[in-house]
Formats: C-alpha cells, sequence, structure tokens
C-alpha cells in the first residue's frame, strides 16, 4: 500500500512540475481530449471497432486486408488491425534501404539530434506523468492484455520514468566518446559509440507499452532507423503511443510502424536486410531469426525462471506474497515469472505453502488478477498438468481447474493459478526433466524441496537449463548466497530475504546472460550494448620527425 501511495504522490509532483512546459505549447488546454488519441480505451467495442494502422515513409496507411480483434474478455470482435501481407512490404523495405549503415545521426554527424532526442523523452515524460494520459495507457493495456489496473499501470510508470532519465542531456550521455595517448606526438585513439543505421524491433504481447517503447526509444537515441513490430493482438497500444511521440516532436520518418504475420515479418527482415534486429519472445522463434540472419541479433527470450529458499526461515507472509506476486501476477504472463521453487526443508515445515495457496485462491477475474492466457490453451495447460501428476511422488498442490462463470474465448487460457509438486530427485531425471522444465505462459509452477545436503542436486538442476533470464536467491546467509550465485548465471539474479523473479523497473539491467546473443532493456548500459557497436578513430596528424628517411623495406 506504501508503494502505492508513493507513486501516486510521485504521478502528482511529476503533473505539476509538466504544467509550465503544457502551458507554453498550449497543450494544457487540450490535455482533456487527449489531442494525440485516436481512441477510447474504454469505448472500443463490436458495435466501435477501433482500427490499428501501418506507418511508414512518415504516413499512416491502411491496408487491403484487415485482421478483426476478438476481445479476450468476451469474444467479441472488438479491434481491426490493418495488417500488411508479403506483397505489402516493398514500402518498408525501401524506408530502411535509405537509412544508411551510419545511422542517421553519429558523433560526427547531425549531433543535434542527440539534443532532439533528449527533448522529446522530456515531453514524452511529462505527458506520460499526467494522470489523464498514464489512466489512457493503463486502460488500453487492460484491454488488449488484461491485468490488473497496478500491473497495466506499473508498464506506464516504468516508461515514463525511463523517458525521464533520457531527458535532457542524458541522450548524448550515451554517445560519450574516449581518448588514449598514441606512440608519438600527434597520434591519438578514440573510441565512439556507432549506430548500426536500419534496424528492426520485434517485441511480444505480454508488455505492449514498455518493452516497445524502452528499445524503441534506445534505437532512436543511438542513431538508428528501426521499423518496428508488435504483436497484432496488442499493437494499438504502440500505435496510439507513437502518435503521443510525433505529437511530442518524433519525426515521422524516424520510425515505421508495420502490422503483420510472422511469416511477412520474416520475409520483410530477409529483403530489407537490417544491420541489427532486437527480438523479444519465444526462443524457437529466436533461433531461427539468428540463423536467417546469420547472427545480426539480439534476443530476449523465453525464461523458465527459478527461485531458490535458502536455510534461513523468515518474515514467511512477505514471501508467500512475493512468490504469489511472481507466479501468477498477470496471470502469469511475465517472461520473469516464477516458473519453478526450490524449498530448502526448513521453509516445507513452515506454513509457506498454504500462505501461497490463500493468496492465490483471492485471484479473481472481476479485477483481473488473474484472467486470460494468450498464446496457452486451457486444455494444452491442463493436458501439461496430466502429464505431470503421473510422475511419481507429484502432486496437485492447488488450482489445476478451469476458471468458472466467464466468457473468455476458447482460442485463450482459463485456469485457476496452479501448483504442482514434484520432488527433487524425479525432476532430475531424464526421462522427466524437460516435461517438468517446459515453460508454460500461464498461472502454472512446480514446486520442489531439497534437504541441506542436497544443494549440489538443485545447482545441476539449474545448469542443465537452457534459459538464464531472471532468478532469486531468498535469503540472508551471505555463505549461501555467495555459494548460490557463484555457480549459476541468470542475468537478472535477485538475491536477498526480499528477492523476486518478477520486475523490470527502469533503474536496472534487465536481460539474460550466458549467452553473447542475449538483450538487455532500459539501462545507459543496456542501451550501448544492443544499438550501438564500437568504432575507433586514430588521429595521426604528425609532425614526421625532422630528418626522417625512408627506411628499408621489412
Amino acid at each position: 500500500m506504501h508503494r502505492i501511495v508513493l507513486q501516486r504522490e510521485i504521478r502528482s509532483r511529476a503533473s505539476h512540475k509538466a504544467l509550465s512546459w503544457f502551458s507554453s505549447s498550449n497543450l494544457f488546454r487540450s490535455v482533456h481530449s487527449l489531442p494525440f488519441a485516436t481512441v477510447e480505451a474504454e469505448g472500443i467495442s463490436g458495435s466501435q471497432p477501433a482500427e490499428v494502422q501501418n506507418l511508414v515513409q512518415g504516413k499512416w496507411t491502411g491496408s487491403a486486408a484487415w485482421n478483426t480483434l476478438v476481445d479476450p474478455l468476451n469474444g467479441e470482435p472488438f479491434i481491426k488491425v490493418a495488417e500488411v501481407d508479403g506483397n505489402g512490404i516493398q514500402p518498408f523495405v525501401e524506408s530502411l534501404s535509405k537509412c544508411p549503415k551510419h545511422g542517421l545521426h553519429n558523433p560526427f554527424k547531425s549531433p543535434e539530434r542527440y539534443l532532439l532526442y533528449g527533448d522529446i523523452s522530456a515531453k514524452a515524460a511529462h505527458m506520460l506523468a499526467l494522470p489523464k494520459v498514464s489512466d489512457f495507457f493503463t486502460r488500453l493495456i487492460q484491454r488488449v492484455s488484461p491485468k490488473s489496473y497496478q500491473q497495466a499501470f506499473g508498464e506506464v510508470y516504468v516508461t515514463q520514468k525511463f523517458l525521464e532519465n533520457f531527458s535532457g542531456d542524458q541522450v548524448r550521455f550515451l554517445a560519450r566518446s574516449f581518448a588514449v595517448p598514441g606512440n608519438h606526438i600527434g597520434q591519438q585513439s578514440h573510441g565512439y559509440r556507432w549506430p548500426y543505421g536500419p534496424v528492426a524491433i520485434i517485441t511480444p504481447f505480454n508488455f505492449p507499452l514498455e518493452i516497445p517503447v524502452l528499445q524503441l526509444m534506445g534505437a532512436l537515441y543511438m542513431g538508428n532507423k528501426p521499423v518496428l513490430k508488435v504483436d497484432s493482438k496488442v499493437s494499438i497500444v504502440m500505435e496510439q503511443m507513437m502518435r503521443l511521440l510525433h505529437y511530442c516532436g518524433l519525426p515521422a520518418e524516424d520510425v515505421d510502424f508495420i502490422n503483420s504475420d510472422g511469416k511477412t515479418m520474416n520475409k520483410l527482415l530477409m529483403e530489407a536486410n537490417p544491420r541489427m534486429t532486437l527480438f523479444t519472445g519465444s526462443s524457437r522463434i529466436a533461433e531461427k531469426l539468428a540463423v536467417d540472419l546469420k547472427g545480426r541479433v539480439k534476443l530476449e527470450d523465453a525464461g523458465f525462471d527459478w527461485k531458490i529458499l535458502g536455510p534461513d526461515v523468515e518474515e514467511v507472509d512477505y514471501v508467500a506474497w512475493v512468490c504469489d506476486q511472481d507466479a501468477y501476477a498477470c496471470s502469469g504472463q511475465k517472461c520473469s515469472a516464477q516458473s519453478i521453487l526450490f524449498m530448502h526443508e526448513n521453509w516445507s515445515t513452515s506454513s509457506l505453502i498454504s500462505k501461497i495457496k490463500d493468496l492465490a485462491e483471492r485471484r479473481k477475474l472481476a479485477d483481473l488478477t488473474v484472467g486470460p492466457v494468450l498464446t496457452v490453451t486451457t486444455e494444452a495447460m491442463l493436458e501439461h498438468k496430466k502429464k505431470l501428476l503421473q510422475i511419481s511422488g507429484s502432486k496437485l498442490l492447488f488450482g489445476g481447474e478451469p476458471l468458472e462463470n466467464h466468457s473468455i474465448p476458447a482460442i485463450y487460457g482459463a485456469i485457476k493459478p496452479t501448483a504442482i509438486y514434484i520432488p527433487l530427485e524425479e525432476i532430475l531425471k531424464p526421462a522427466n526433466y524437460e516435461l517438468v522444465t517446459k515453460e508454460i505462459f500461464g498461472p502454472f509452477q512446480i514446486i520442489t524441496d531439497y534437504k541441506k545436503d542436497q544443494l549440489a542436486m538443485v545447482l545441476d538442476a539449474l545448469e542443465r537449463m537452457h534459459a538464464h533470464l531472471t532468478a532469486a536467491v531468498v535469503s540472508n546467509d551471505p555463505i549461501f548466497l555467495q555459494d548460490v550465485i557463484g555457480k549459476t548465471v541468470n542475468g537478472t539474479t535477485y538475491a536477498g530475504l526480499r528477492a523476486r523473479t518478477t520486475g523490470a523497473p527502469q533503474n536496472h539491467w534487465f536481460g539474460p546472460a550466458g549467452d553473447p546473443r542475449g538483450a538487455g532493456i532500459g539501462t545507459p548500459e543496456a542501451i550501448k550494448l544492443v544499438w550501438s557497436c564500437h568504432r575507433e578513430i586514430i588521429y595521426d596528424f604528425g609532425p614526421v620527425p625532422r630528418g626522417w628517411e625512408i627506411p628499408s623495406s621489412t
């Protein structure tokens, strides 16, 4: 509750801070009509469907084919998306081809654009700080990716703080160079961060605002020209955000925005040949793109994320609440969601599981603390449960049943928050391991326990995993933390009694480790890693030493 109140206070202060800019730009007088918006989040319906357009070469366009989306809560057709097919990609190919490899700006070319993007970020941050604008995006997110108001607002809040972080001179600071003295007078080497030029960004459904905005702005800050594709199920959110950015001064030609299916986007990538592609989504597609694009990719793919509870049992209520949030917030549809929980035997004798069960069972569809699963059907999740319960010693701890009294369409999943216990020894068996560690992108987790002399078995289970995104080591025992952290690799690892697996705020790196293709998000380090490369310029002006003569051949 304290955090919610604090966030409201921050929003209020940010709103007052924004007044001077809005007043001077005549925006404040019309902000209640949201001049950038073309839809009303709560007014979208079958009788008033929204339309989502494409943006290419500075112009918003429709399409010969419109893909009609159904409301994930009631199945009513409510959004029409102008999807580009394989015959319509040429304008996008041409747009990217116009951008040179040295980008739209770099330290030697159009440096005033670093300042432009600092200004755009400042204005966009002020916009998102306004309660009416924040509420608009929060409710629009809820319409297409149903989650609780607070979870949806969290996306808007993080995005606003990110834009605030990169206001003013902070964009040009991303391009800070360094110099090293040379071997003789007049020689110096300078290292620069250099853009790739034409790039592509592909983002998923589960964070319709935060992921695409943070990656898009990072690409633009460093001087790239991106084409952005967001999952069509939720692309209306980013389409409206693009319109807000234009309102804040983003040049319309700087970004192309495309709606298409995966096959068409793959064709676009193959023909346009972007110098770098950022992909956030499933491991299967990530590996395909890595091959198709000859390794010119950065990936933030799936994560079967783990949490280990150490030997020190403290604050059981708090730890249970974090476990519930990590596993079941957003109906488990986070790439950082807690997929498996390893409990030290000391926790097994506590009331932890019963408390997690109680917290999970208070989630309800009415406030979207549990809701539709957009990529896994109810039948698929129940079938996975059935297979797991065939493992020796396994048992259903809670859940495992479809949601009741709802109108969620059958193409989506709808189950109660679920936890299945499987003995550690059984998890490690080759016949079971792949099944147990299969990621289910829904409200579904595995729980197991281990004895004090079985930590090596837990670490073996972690070593065999393929994805290494987030993790949590819940303990204040420094020796235990040192042992586990030193023998694991997950790129975003939380450690200590309050450790969690979820949470991708703007104030720390979020991304996988252990893979040279791994992408980060949100921080200066992430932006520089993903959206720029190193270029070295060696100046050698002389003078040539007096009396110099041509030496012998070598």
